[in-house]
């Protein structure tokens, strides 16, 4: 098969380390370094349901998401497990979300603990390394966990990548590099090939990608149609789907967190002016008017509180936005010291001719 051009695409998949049970060991330190499992009460062994995730403390016992809980037990009676809370693993999401949106305008969110970011902007795979470890820092700075980041030339090499180096890894697949990363993997390690697909190709002499790179096409295409076509372009690291948040971006948000704690407010007020420009700018390179504001303030102790309000009309004006801003917050700050804030802006109008004046408000 013919090799393709280099790709000049840089892809990045963020993805969260065990985030369920991270999140409560965020919550509860004394569970740090204890096997968690997040899921069904496994009643004693005799429970039903199944482990939603695990702490890699409990992956040691060979305990695995979607393996029935009273497996789970009988692995390892002395677990800690607990039951899922989705609010706060949606709430901390959203939190993850808005850090990792800041990098790239072409976000996508594919799982409450995952996402692909196109950071072809910055040139070079070394500088999207430096990008990924400002989002590792940042991620375990503000919402207190860790990711694992996979940078490749294509949205499944670096997924695959991502996984390469768990927990609190990163890997990065420089085009050149794409063929010998994937041609010791088995095959099932492309997203997409489970097991009884794994199985079909086994029954056809085909066990690692290699295998897979140098199966004829057309025997591929008899035996597993359309299927067989992607699999074998997969192989030779060939993927131009794009990086799109389907639903559509639905806000813009820019975040500030502190290595210690600030009580100043006239560091907080620079700080929101800051915050205030970055996201009109982004307002403005998107041709967008937003209506809603939203100020969110994360107190010590990761305690949360945010704010939003609507503005009469759509603005696209830098001044209205940052009065808005700091009417919110100060209505929501009450003197506590900041472990970090962020503004959003949402309600959007996408007529560019918009133009709101401040004496509007």
């Amino acid at each position: 098969m013919p090799e393709k051009a280099p790709s000049k695409r840089i892809i990045m998949h963020i993805d969260m380390d065990s985030f369920f049970a991270s999140v409560e060991v965020r919550e509860n330190p004394s569970l740090k370094g204890k096997p968690v499992v997040v899921g069904a009460d496994p009643k004693e062994g005799s429970g039903r349901g199944v482990v939603s995730t695990c702490s890699y403390e409990a992956r040691e016992y060979g305990i695995r998401s979607a393996m029935p809980v009273n497996v789970a037990y009988n692995h390892c009676p002395d677990c800690i497990f607990l039951p899922v809370n989705m609010p706060l693993y949606r709430e901390t999401s959203a939190s993850i979300m808005e850090i990792i949106k800041n990098y790239s305008d072409k976000f996508q969110q594919v799982s409450i603990d995952e996402a692909y970011i196109d950071v072809s902007y910055t040139g070079s795979f070394d500088k999207a390394a430096g990008i990924a470890t400002e989002i590792k820092d940042r991620i375990l700075s503000s919402e207190g966990i860790t990711c694992s980041v996979g940078i490749g030339p294509g949205k499944v090499i670096a997924k695959m990548a991502s996984g390469m180096n768990k927990p609190a890894g990163m890997t990065v697949v420089r085009p050149g590099e794409v063929r010998d990363f994937l041609n010791h993997l088995p095959v099932e390690a492309i997203p997409g090939i489970g097991r009884k697909t794994k199985h079909r190709l086994e029954k056809h002499g085909i066990n690692t990608i290699k295998d897979l790179s140098e199966c004829d096409i057309q025997e591929l295409k008899s035996a597993f149609g359309k299927q067989g076509i992607m699999m074998h372009m997969l192989a030779h690291g060939i993927d131009d789907s794009e990086v799109i948040d389907k639903k559509g971006q639905k806000s813009i948000g820019k975040q500030k967190t502190y290595p210690q704690d600030v009580s100043d407010e006239s560091i907080l007020n620079s700080d929101l002016v800051e915050l205030c420009m970055n996201v009109h700018s982004r307002l403005k390179m998107k041709g967008y008017s937003c209506r809603t504001i939203t100020v969110k303030i994360r107190y010590a102790g990761f305690i949360d509180r945010s704010k939003a309000e609507s503005l009469l009309h759509p603005t696209g004006d830098l001044e209205a936005i940052y009065k808005k801003a700091l009417e919110v917050f100060i209505a929501l700050y009450d003197g506590r010291p900041v472990r970090s804030f962020g503004i959003s802006l949402s309600g959007f109008d996408h007529d560019k001719s918009m133009q709101t004046r401040l004496d509007d408000f």
